[in-house]
């Protein structure tokens, strides 16, 4: 890849970010479409973050935002889609006429990953969330597009409720997870397993996932944390029999979406993308 003053610049901006597998899957992308273009890493402490941003559209900037920038990112747009809006955390970051525009595509990535986890794991029921950030913010609309009643689990108790209440304002029937959790869904959408050595996001047992017999067993559960062999939650869940994969197709998904936004007369090559990345989760 020749790197020029023509070159346009991509970006994702993250703390940490040296995990993400952006570059990868992006550069993948434009190499084999030939774009003059390269995809880059940033570690950016948050009181870096809006500076960053508002100087990458003179340099016609675009790329990502990752954990834990995603709610800070979006407040510092000049324009943002209306799912941006309604998310109140932004993904996805492009320059039109000079100025910052903004979207969210982990909502539909998060649906489109749960409809290949199959039963029905798209639609209503009950799903359970796990954290009460960016991330979350994008699974509570993204329930309340599947029209799921969504339960909220954090360590802070008034952030989970603080959580549902801007849940309910954004669509979602929500509230905070109390007593026995026999959700449909689990999501975790906090970062822990980025290191084998996290403790779990939650217990296996509790989500509904520690097999026997009767109700409360979960249809399927969604990491959106990736990691080499996938995470150990995903893992633990895999083997008690419930159907759960970690955040790579998630990734793959989202930065399909986000790649029509850098390159809105390119249609991406998403199997290019999925393929960089098993690539990378298998090194």
């Amino acid at each position: 890849m020749e790197v020029s003053a023509d070159t346009r610049l991509l970006v994702v901006l993250g703390d940490p970010v040296a995990h993400s597998l952006s570059p990868v899957m992006h550069n993948a992308a434009i190499r084999a479409l030939g774009l003059d273009a390269v995809y880059v890493a940033l570690q950016t402490p948050a009181a870096a973050l809006p500076g960053l941003l508002s100087v990458l559209p003179a340099l016609g900037g675009a790329g990502n935002v990752t954990v834990p920038h995603k709610e800070a990112a979006e407040r510092c747009l000049a324009r943002k889609t209306d799912l941006c809006a309604r998310v109140g955390a932004c993904n996805t970051f492009w320059t039109e006429r000079g100025s910052l525009v903004g979207d969210n595509t982990d909502v539909a990535a998060i649906l489109t990953a749960l409809r290949q986890l199959g039963g029905g794991a798209d639609g209503g029921g009950s799903w359970l969330v796990i954290g009460t950030g960016g991330a979350a913010r994008a699974v509570a609309v993204a329930a309340a597009t599947a029209k799921a009643d969504l339960h909220v689990v954090s360590r802070d108790a008034a952030r989970a409720r603080a959580f549902s209440d801007w849940a309910r304002s954004a669509g979602a029937r929500a509230e905070p997870a109390r007593g026995a959790l026999q959700p449909d869904v689990a999501i975790n959408a906090t970062p822990l397993g980025l290191k084998e050595t996290d403790p779990l996001p939650l217990d296996p047992e509790r989500a509904g996932g520690g097999g026997g017999g009767g109700g409360g067993r979960l249809v399927a559960a969604l990491d959106l944390v990736y990691a080499p062999g996938g995470t150990r939650w995903a893992r633990m869940l895999r083997a008690s029999g419930v159907p759960a994969q970690d955040g790579r197709e998630v990734l793959v998904q989202q930065g399909a979406a986000a790649f029509a936004r850098f390159f809105p007369d390119r249609a991406a090559p998403v199997e290019v993308m999925r393929a960089a990345v098993d690539r990378a989760l298998r090194a």
